[in-house]
């Protein structure tokens, strides 16, 4: 403990006070760092994710915000490519009238899916999952891992009777509704950041 307020206090005696006279100097922050590197990944190597590193990321993923703690998401975790492939398999079947390649090319052939649904009885539970995500994904980068989000094959899945196998192997509690997926892997590609609009931010005086 005594050790622990050392730390502290060197922590607080290094840190510069704020002086509302002057703009603060930007300082190095992970954090920032991380959400404004990550890019969402499109091509990966064929290497497997390790579940010591999908289990923090996975730990970082269920400790974002949620209304009232409810925690209103569930999450399946898909690494085997055998499994991968059966469900691919499954959502071809299911969508006869599309090119099987493209069904199964959906998931963009990331070695790692996160299927998340949420459970529509609480109206905030979409943005719970956003929030999830989000976190899924920034400390995933963090970790060396890239990750896409996706929603396609939200759609091959939930508007097709025919793909209800997938579901249920997939195996969501009774009630929730599949609503999102995320690719994760470690990139194969670099992509650059798109511009952003920053005129879509406004302060209201």
């Amino acid at each position: 403990m005594k050790i622990f307020h050392l730390i502290l206090a060197g922590i607080c005696l290094s840190t510069p006070v704020a002086n509302a006279q002057e703009p603060q100097q930007p300082v190095e922050n992970g954090t920032i760092e991380t959400i404004m590197a990550r890019r969402s990944i499109r091509k990966y190597k064929n290497i497997p994710v390790s579940r010591d590193t999908l289990d923090i990321i996975m730990e970082c993923g269920i400790n974002a915000p949620n209304g009232q703690n409810r925690q209103s998401w569930e999450v399946r975790i898909v690494d085997d490519p055998d499994v991968m492939e059966e469900i691919k398999e499954m959502m071809a079947k299911g969508n006869p009238d599309m090119n099987p390649e493209a069904v199964k090319g959906c998931f963009r052939d990331a070695p790692v899916m996160v299927f998340l649904a949420r459970d529509p009885s609480y109206p905030f539970s979409a943005y719970d999952v956003g929030l999830l995500s989000q976190n899924i994904m920034l400390s995933a980068w963090s970790m060396g891992v890239g990750s896409i989000c996706l929603g396609m094959p939200v759609r091959f899945i939930m508007n097709n009777e025919a793909c209800t196998p997938v579901l249920d192997r997939l195996g969501f509690s009774k009630g929730y509704e599949f609503c999102l997926c995320i690719g994760l892997g470690y990139a194969d590609e670099d992509p650059k950041a798109k511009p952003r609009d920053k005129g879509k931010v406004k302060y209201i005086d």
